[in-house]
């Protein structure tokens, strides 16, 4: 196999004029495929499968049960991110530092997927989902390293749009193929799990890393490794306010669409049959309105050389998305959310991975940095659903849109300060 240079470090700032080579070529056309089934399983699970399996167990109790298997869950997957990528960057092997442990999450996914399926309790099924997300986490963290890796920094705007899109198609189109399991949910996890697998290992065999065995590794020192789970913000600003923006959008977002099976059927007013009917037309909605979005922003924002202002924008939208149902609770208001959520999550996916490659404070651990950002992204999942189930249970649905419409426009403040990125 051909075999890529080492990922020591991520390029330097003087291959702002690099151009697409084969293996650039490549990595780009496979990123894509990879983070859609990467995402597919958590779309189709923790927003839709999930949801009706607890349901099913428990109707009266869906909301305190599934807060409860959400948020456990988010939070070992909180701790497995910055694990992954810190064990990823001392991995030595013959493939290199990342390919085991992406095909070996998977595998290891796919699995607790499986038991997943045959929980008939919720604490069976916390205990899988537990599995399910540590797996999936030691696979997704250091994917997300390939980027800092190998991409030189005047590519990372489209990239980053490539890596968005493939993380809302995947999301939205796991709602979408996963309805079509919604009377036979154990089938469900089976298939979204076998996807993931697949697609994992042809990334990693299209894409082949260079053997790393003969690389100096430190020695592990306890103090260093448990001081990657944390950021000076004072030594890191930028790195600071990157992280906190990107907490603040994904937290007023889950808000509302972690409940999104039960918003239709509560706030909305529809039936569950009607619910599950809903939800891959409402996906649909917004993997139109993602693809124009990110296709647009992220190499818009290499052009431009700009970050910051399209995570801004992308705050604007998702703040008007979230005040539609507010003003129409019916179908067409939730249609509309859907289609303008979309539209701006597609904008600050599509340029905030390439905003947080850029600020990252290490040279060396890039999959640990990224593993302590992508808790920005986990965290939210273990506040969130929490968070937002105590809302319900006590005041309704309805308080949810206005929390989440506070929290992503902060979110898009939060940027502002970034100094080391326009």
């Amino acid at each position: 196999m051909t075999q890529s240079p080492l990922p020591t470090q991520a390029p330097d700032a003087g291959a702002e004029a690099a151009r697409f080579n084969p293996k650039l070529r490549v990595l780009l056309g496979t990123l894509l495929p990879a983070n859609i089934a990467m995402f597919m399983v958590w779309g189709a699970t923790a927003s839709l499968l999930l949801s009706l399996q607890i349901q099913e167990i428990d109707p009266d109790k869906k909301e305190t049960n599934l807060s409860l298997v959400l948020t456990v869950g988010a939070f070992c997957a909180m701790i497995a991110q910055p694990l992954a990528g810190l064990v990823s960057d001392r991995t030595r092997s013959r493939f290199g530092p990342r390919a085991p442990w992406i095909v070996g999450g998977a595998l290891v996914g796919g699995l607790a997927l499986v038991g997943m399926g045959l929980g008939t309790t919720v604490w069976q099924i916390m205990i899988a989902w537990i599995a399910v997300q540590i797996a999936y986490n030691f696979a997704q963290g250091p994917l997300s390293a390939v980027m800092p890796d190998r991409v030189p920094s005047a590519l990372r705007g489209t990239f980053s749009a490539i890596i968005g899109l493939g993380l809302m198609l995947g999301m939205v189109g796991g709602q979408m193929v996963g309805s079509l399991f919604a009377r036979n949910i154990p089938v469900g996890y089976v298939f979204f799990a076998g996807i993931a697998l697949v697609v994992l290992t042809l990334f990693v065999a299209l894409n082949p890393d260079r053997d790393n065995r003969e690389r100096p590794r430190d020695p592990f020192d306890l103090k260093v490794f448990l001081g990657g789970f944390w950021v000076n913000p004072i030594k890191h600003p930028d790195f600071f306010w990157a992280f906190t923006g990107r907490l603040l959008l994904n937290a007023g977002y889950l808000m509302v669409s972690t409940y999104m099976i039960f918003i239709l059927q509560e706030y909305i007013g529809v039936s569950k049959e009607r619910a599950i009917e809903l939800t891959p037309q409402f996906a649909l909605l917004s993997m139109a309105a993602l693809l124009v979005s990110t296709l647009v922003a992220g190499p818009l924002s290499d052009r431009l050389r700009r970050r910051r202002v399209f995570v801004m924008v992308s705050a604007g939208f998702l703040a008007l998305a979230l005040l539609i149902p507010l003003l129409m609770p019916n179908e067409g208001g939730m249609a509309l959310f859907s289609l303008v959520s979309g539209f701006g999550f597609g904008i600050f996916q599509s340029v905030d991975t390439a905003l947080i490659s850029e600020v990252l404070p290490s040279k060396e651990d890039f999959a640990k940095d990224l593993g302590v950002i992508n808790i920005a992204a986990t965290l939210p999942q273990t506040l969130a659903p929490a968070l937002a189930g105590l809302i319900a249970l006590n005041f309704g649905y309805a308080l949810l849109f206005p929390i989440g419409i506070v929290l992503v426009i902060l979110g898009g403040l939060a940027v502002i300060p970034v100094r080391s990125v326009r």
